[in-house]
């Protein structure tokens, strides 16, 4: 599977990317070899995320959320498949 996974960051900002083993890759972030963007905000945690069965469809998606609103994304979050 592939999913695009929405993280919450340290500072409250939200991370948007896709992977292939989100567990790994939620860790990949905590410690610091994540992306550029998570590394001076962890710790993050995973809020969010959808399931793809192609990496192409989890980055368009990816693609898709980053194009929305901080309320859209919250919107999202609280309406779809939370992680909390």
């Amino acid at each position: 599977m592939n999913y695009t996974y929405i993280l919450r960051c340290r500072d409250g900002s939200l991370y948007t990317g896709w992977t292939n083993n989100v567990e790994k890759r939620v860790a990949d972030h905590n410690s610091g070899k994540g992306a550029k963007y998570t590394k001076g905000r962890r710790p993050v945690e995973l809020i969010y995320y959808e399931m793809f069965e192609t990496k192409e469809e989890a980055m368009r998606r990816e693609w898709e959320i980053k194009q929305f609103s901080r309320k859209e994304k919250e919107e999202l979050i609280k309406k779809g498949m939370s992680c909390d």
